[in-house]
C-alpha cells in the first residue's frame, strides 16, 4: 500500500512539474518543484541538494519540463567545426550584423529568423567576443545565453 501512495505521489509532483516556474536562485529540477518556498537559506540549500543529487536537470532542460525552459539553439558538431575554422570571419561579420557566415551559423543551429539573429549577435558582439583570444566554445555559449 505504501508503495502505491509513493508512487501516486512522484505522479502528482512530476505532472505538475510542467507548470512550475524556474527558480532564479537554485535552478529548475526536482528539487524547487518540491521545495517551492524558497525564503530561507536552508530550503534553497534542500533544493539545490535535491536537484544536483537527482540529476534529473539534464532531463527537465531537454525536455522542457521540471520547470525547466527548453533551450533555443541545440550546438551540433558541425557548428563548432564552422565557428572554430571561420572565427575571425565570423566576428567581422557579427560585428557588421551581415554576411555569408552569420547566414551559414543560423542555418547550421537551425534559426528561422535569420534578420533577427544577425541583428542580436550584432547588439551582442560585445558580450559574444567577450576577450581578444575567444575560443569557439565561448562563442558558442555566448551566442546562445545572448542572441534570441
Amino acid at each position: 500500500m505504501k508503495k502505491i501512495l509513493v508512487s501516486i505521489a512522484a505522479v502528482v509532483a512530476l505532472s505538475s512539474a510542467v507548470m512550475a516556474g524556474v527558480n532564479s536562485q537554485t535552478g529548475c529540477g526536482l528539487g524547487s518543484v518540491i521545495i517551492k518556498d524558497d525564503s530561507s537559506a536552508v530550503l534553497l540549500a534542500l533544493q539545490a541538494t535535491t536537484n544536483g543529487t537527482s540529476g534529473n536537470q539534464t532531463f527537465g532542460i531537454t525536455s522542457g519540463t521540471l520547470g525547466c525552459k527548453k533551450t533555443q539553439f541545440v550546438m551540433n558538431e558541425r557548428a563548432e567545426e564552422f565557428v572554430a575554422s571561420n572565427m575571425d570571419q565570423l566576428a567581422k561579420e557579427i560585428a557588421q550584423g551581415h554576411g555569408e557566415s552569420v547566414d551559414t551559423l543560423a542555418e547550421l543551429l537551425e534559426v528561422s529568423d535569420k534578420a533577427t539573429f544577425s541583428a542580436s549577435l550584432q547588439t551582442n558582439y560585445n558580450n559574444i567576443y567577450a576577450t581578444q583570444n575567444a575560443k569557439m566554445a565561448d562563442v558558442l555559449d555566448n551566442i546562445s545565453t545572448t542572441s534570441l
